[in-house]
């Protein structure tokens, strides 16, 4: 009887710990955060290891998934036959394969995750990282970060942007999006700090 008692107790600790936060108010970085501290957690860590603000981080996220870990490209249809997506992006952060690839090879992080939210925002602090030193982008610039987050290191430096009339719109609302983000982060900052402070999960 005590073991069964235990083993549902077990289970349904288990499904509570798996279940994937979907944040509601997306435009909202406090409201992100107060709903999940561990992202905020995730979120400064990868700011100490790669130097890129975390709104810069958060609003890249944002327009790759709108912050949904399972997300993939739509797969296109002939007649009724489903054909193979374009792309192999993924997870949060829309990662695709080659480039998850080179990072988790650059970093070691073999046994990260896409769809998991402290491996995507790592896997954006890295990438920004690298769009620095490859292209000498700076980590504040949101609106170039995007562009060359989107189009890759070389398609960036060939400009390829420059063809997809709908891009700069794009990397300029992800702009738009970092500097809210930035300005909300101040004010509500100091109290996810608090919050956090000298947690331990175990």
């Amino acid at each position: 009887m005590i073991t069964s008692r235990l083993l549902v107790i077990v289970c349904a600790l288990t499904l509570s710990a798996c279940a994937t936060y979907k944040p509601s108010k997306i435009d909202d970085i406090c409201s992100i955060f107060r709903g999940e501290t561990d992202w905020y957690k995730a979120a400064k860590t990868a700011n100490k290891r790669w130097g890129t603000p975390i709104p810069v981080m958060m609003a890249i996220i944002k327009q790759e998934s709108s912050f949904q870990a399972d997300v993939r490209p739509d797969r296109p249809y002939f007649l009724f036959i489903p054909l193979p997506r374009r792309s192999s992006a993924y997870g949060y952060a829309q990662a695709q394969n080659p480039a998850w690839s080179d990072y988790r090879r650059d970093t070691g992080n073999w046994s990260h995750d896409r769809d998991e939210f402290a491996d995507a925002i790592n896997f954006v602090g890295w990438y920004t990282d690298k769009s620095q030193k490859n292209l000498g982008l700076s980590k504040w610039d949101a609106y170039k970060q995007y562009l060359a987050y989107h189009e890759g290191w070389g398609g960036y430096k060939s400009g390829s942007y420059k063809k997809k009339s709908f891009l700069p719109g794009v990397a300029a609302k992800v702009k738009r999006q970092s500097d809210m983000y930035t300005a909300q982060l101040k004010q509500c900052g100091p109290s996810l700090d608090k919050a956090t402070k000298g947690w331990w999960p175990f």
